[in-house]
């Protein structure tokens, strides 16, 4: 293949009883995974699908077209990077992880308390709780998901309460029904209204690190069009 295995990665799919695998630069792919703008064009090493990379083996271009409904090198590859596994050397993942271990331990330290002394924990005692109950991360979840699963286990060891947000909504028309299952899922909806035109208003609990997260989704959603106000946060 030309290039040395210590430069390259291995991204793979498998769909339908079909396997697909594309050679990649680890950083970039890395980064395009983890929600980076990366052009795929810098990431992908060799302009090739294939079903055993190792063994040098091409996918079909049937395979691809059958699977992905196009040929297209680069929207086949980003496809697999997207929605596949990335074939991660111990040294990667071990990085990976330790960084993704610091954003969750700096977002539970942002949005938790220690309910008897009403103080945030140092993060050092955060670290210590999470080798003790021994917490599996994923580099390429999120981390607000991530970290309030994590909070969850954490309080078998540790004293802690998280911050809530009450949040208010207002979603026009076009968007309003998608937006609903899609706000419901980020919190304890408190109060649902369907106005006359159609719009949806909606109150309700969120974990106060989930701020940012659910106005970026409404915003998505509704192309920017919603109307979002933090009410009030407390502990």
């Amino acid at each position: 293949m030309g290039t040395r295995k210590t430069e390259y990665v291995i991204a793979r799919y498998e769909s339908h009883g079909h396997r697909f695998e594309i050679l990649v630069k680890p950083k970039l792919a890395f980064e395009f995974k983890s929600g980076g703008k990366v052009d795929i064009r810098e990431i992908l090493i060799g302009d090739f699908i294939y079903k055993d990379a190792r063994k040098g083996l091409k996918a079909s271009e049937e395979a691809v077209k059958k699977i992905f409904g196009t040929t297209d090198i680069y929207k086949v590859a980003e496809e697999i990077l997207r929605k596949g596994e990335l074939q991660l050397t111990t040294e990667q993942r071990r990085q990976l992880i330790e960084a993704k271990k610091r954003k969750i331990i700096d977002f539970i330290a942002r949005n938790c308390i220690d309910p008897r002394t009403k103080l945030p924990h140092p993060p050092r005692r955060i670290e210590l709780a999470l080798e003790q109950v021994r917490v599996g991360l994923d580099p390429f979840k999120d981390t607000e998901s991530q970290a309030l699963e994590i909070i969850k286990k954490l309080s078998r060891v540790l004293p802690i309460k998280i911050a809530k947000s009450t949040v208010r909504v207002k979603v026009p028309p076009p968007y309003s029904s998608r937006a609903y299952g899609v706000l419901a899922g980020l919190g304890e909806v408190k109060r649902v209204t369907w106005l006359s035109d159609g719009s949806l208003f909606m109150e309700l609990e969120i974990p106060a690190g989930m701020q940012q997260t659910l106005i970026d989704r409404v915003n998505s959603i509704s192309k920017g069009t919603a109307i979002v106000k933090i009410v009030e946060t407390k502990w």
